[in-house]
């Protein structure tokens, strides 16, 4: 009785240094996988980016390029687009009262750019209805023309990053082959150096083509807004000069 409680005791012990060891191996081989998570965590997107080699810098450079025309482009159409709602009715209570000069002063010093299509229209008058009709029209075309200026260049931009995109895959493709050829054998870093420049700038090129093409069309959505807002006004300016007529 006594010879067999022994022995359990004895399988007990070494049960538990098995166990013991099996604890320690573990979490020694647990330290390389979490130092490897940790190493994968702290890989950043600019990391990433600077795979991409020389070719990042073109694509950086047009990204910085399309913000900065939109943005001014964004607050020159806006300003362009304002316009107070009783404009109009000062200039119709100062022609109806027979202040021309008045009227045309007034939109001398306005802070609406729309304001300028109704000075043209106002120095007119005495001409044929027709005559004025077409000096707003040639001064709506000036505005127009501001409004989209530099606006090829953002669709150009658009076109572009591409562009440089793919010459990144290619450039990528070839400086692997070249360091393949270099060293006679294949190494899976230098096989994953190539493939990581051709796929960031792809995809980077890609992302900006897409935001340029997006911020043009915005734009271009505002423009068709305001030349309807200034359709718009100048009607109800000539629906002003048919009312007062018999005074102006």
């Amino acid at each position: 009785m006594a010879l067999s409680l022994a022995s359990i005791l004895l399988q007990a012990g070494s049960t538990l240094d098995s166990v013991s060891a099996a604890v320690s191996d573990s979490i020694v081989n647990a330290q390389p996988v979490q130092q490897a998570t940790k190493v994968v965590e702290e890989f950043s997107v600019l990391d990433l980016l600077g795979k991409g080699g020389y070719v990042m810098y073109p694509i950086g450079f047009l990204f910085a390029g399309a913000v900065f025309l939109f943005i001014e482009r964004y607050l020159y159409i806006r300003k362009t687009a304002k316009l107070d709602e009783n404009f109009l009715h000062t200039i119709n209570d100062m022609l109806v009262n027979g202040n021309v000069q008045g009227a045309i002063t007034y939109c001398k010093t306005s802070q609406y750019p729309i304001a300028k299509l109704l000075e043209k229209g106002l120095s007119r008058l005495g001409s044929p209805i027709r005559d004025i009709e077409t000096a707003i029209e040639n001064k709506a075309k000036v505005e127009i023309y501001n409004m989209e200026k530099n606006l090829g260049i953002l669709s150009a931009i658009a076109r572009i990053a591409p562009m440089f995109g793919f010459l990144g895959t290619v450039t990528g493709m070839i400086r692997t082959f070249h360091n393949i050829s270099i060293s006679n054998k294949i190494d899976i870093s230098t096989i994953a150096g190539g493939i990581y420049e051709k796929m960031v700038t792809s995809a980077s090129g890609l992302i900006v083509g897409i935001i340029a093409y997006v911020l043009y069309t915005l734009l271009m959505t505002m423009i068709d807004r305001t030349i309807n807002k200034m359709e718009i006004t100048a009607i109800d300016f000539l629906d002003i000069l048919h009312k007062p007529a018999n005074k102006v």
